[in-house]
C-alpha cells in the first residue's frame, strides 16, 4: 500500500506533539486521548516511517535522527492545514480585480457613483465594469461568470440567486420646476386625470408600476408617454406640464420639482443579488456592506 495513504492528520499531530513534549502521557492530556491511543499511534508511526522514531528513557521518550529530521516538515505540513481553516482576510486596500455590476438605471445613477468614489479611496485597485440590466438574460450572464452582481428590483431577479435587501425607496410626485398648472396638494384623482409619464425599462407600453394601486382605488391612470430610462425624465417634464413619480433618491433635479399629493403609492424594495457560489467571497461581501451604508 502506498505509504501516504495510510498517514493521516492525527499522526501527524502525535507525531509533532512527541516532538515537543517527548512524553506520552503529556501527548495523551493534551490532545484528550488515551496513553494506549497515543501509544497505537505510534505504533502505526514506528510502521510507516520503518523506524523506531522514540526510544524510552526513564518517564521520557528520546527522538531518533530519523524523527528529529521529521520535525521541521512535519509541523510546516500541520501549519499549511490550519491555514486551509482559517478565514480568509481581506484588505481592499491591497485588492486588484475586475468586478462587474449589471444595474438598472434608477441604481446606476442613485448608487454607482457614490460606490466608485468609496472604490478609488478604498480600493484603489478594483476597477468596475458596469452593464444595463436585462432581466430576460441575466441568470444565464451571472452563472456563467460574465455577471458578479445584479442590482434591481425583486420582481427581476431569478429565484434561483442569493439576495439581500438594500433598502427601500419611495416614490414622490414630480412636474417640471416652471409648471404652475397645479394647485397642491394633488388628490389621487386629480393626479390619475392629468398627463403622466412613466418609466417602462423591460416592457414597451404605457403601463406603470403603480397602476394597481391607483385600479385599487377606483381610478384609471391618464397616461400619454412611456420612456426607458429615469435619466430621460428631468429634460421631457421640463418642458411639458406631465407629471410623474420618480425616485426620491434621484432628486433634487434643477428642472423638476416635487408636488405634494394626496397619498404616495407603496415603497419599493432595491435590492443586490449574486450566484450562491459566490456567497462567501470576501469582494462580494465588502462590496454589498458599501452598497448598505449609502
Amino acid at each position: 500500500m502506498n505509504g501516504i495513504s495510510r498517514l493521516d492528520i492525527k499522526q501527524l499531530r502525535v507525531l509533532s506533539s512527541l516532538l515537543e513534549l517527548q512524553n506520552l502521557s503529556q501527548v495523551a492530556k493534551k490532545m484528550g486521548l488515551t496513553q494506549q491511543a497515543i501509544s497505537e499511534q505510534l505504533r502505526k508511526l514506528r510502521d510507516l516511517f520503518d523506524d523506531r522514531l522514540f526510544i524510552r528513557q526513564g518517564n521520557n521518550m528520546v527522538a531518533t535522527p530519523k524523527a528529529q529530521g521529521l520535525k521541521a516538515p512535519v509541523n510546516h505540513i500541520l501549519k499549511q492545514l490550519e491555514s486551509l481553516l482559517e478565514p480568509e482576510l481581506f484588505s481592499p486596500q491591497t485588492y486588484k480585480g475586475v468586478f462587474t455590476i449589471s444595474a438598472t438605471d434608477y441604481a446606476t445613477q442613485a448608487l454607482l457613483p457614490q460606490l466608485f468614489n468609496i472604490t478609488r479611496r478604498e480600493a484603489p485597485g478594483l476597477k468596475l465594469i458596469v452593464r444595463d440590466f436585462a432581466s430576460d438574460n441575466v441568470n444565464q450572464l451571472i452563472t456563467a461568470g460574465e455577471l458578479d452582481l445584479l442590482i434591481s428590483f425583486p420582481e427581476f431577479i431569478p429565484d434561483n440567486l442569493s439576495y439581500i435587501t438594500l433598502f427601500e425607496e419611495q416614490h414622490l410626485c414630480i412636474t417640471g420646476i416652471g409648471n404652475t398648472t397645479y394647485t397642491e396638494p394633488l388628490s389621487l384623482a386629480q393626479f390619475a386625470k392629468h398627463s403622466q409619464l412613466v418609466v417602462s425599462p423591460s416592457r414597451a407600453n404605457l403601463r406603470g408600476s403603480h397602476d394597481q394601486w391607483f385600479e385599487s382605488q377606483g381610478l384609471k391612470r391618464n397616461i400619454v408617454m412611456s420612456v426607458p430610462s429615469f435619466s430621460a425624465v428631468p429634460d421631457i417634464l421640463h418642458t411639458t406640464d406631465m407629471l410623474a413619480f420618480y425616485p426620491s433618491r434621484l432628486l433634487p433635479s434643477s428642472k423638476v420639482k416635487q408636488l405634494k399629493i394626496e397619498a404616495l403609492p407603496p415603497t419599493f424594495k432595491v435590492i443586490a443579488a449574486w450566484h450562491p457560489r459566490t456567497n462567501n467571497s470576501p469582494i462580494h461581501k465588502w462590496l454589498i456592506e458599501q452598497l448598505q451604508n449609502l
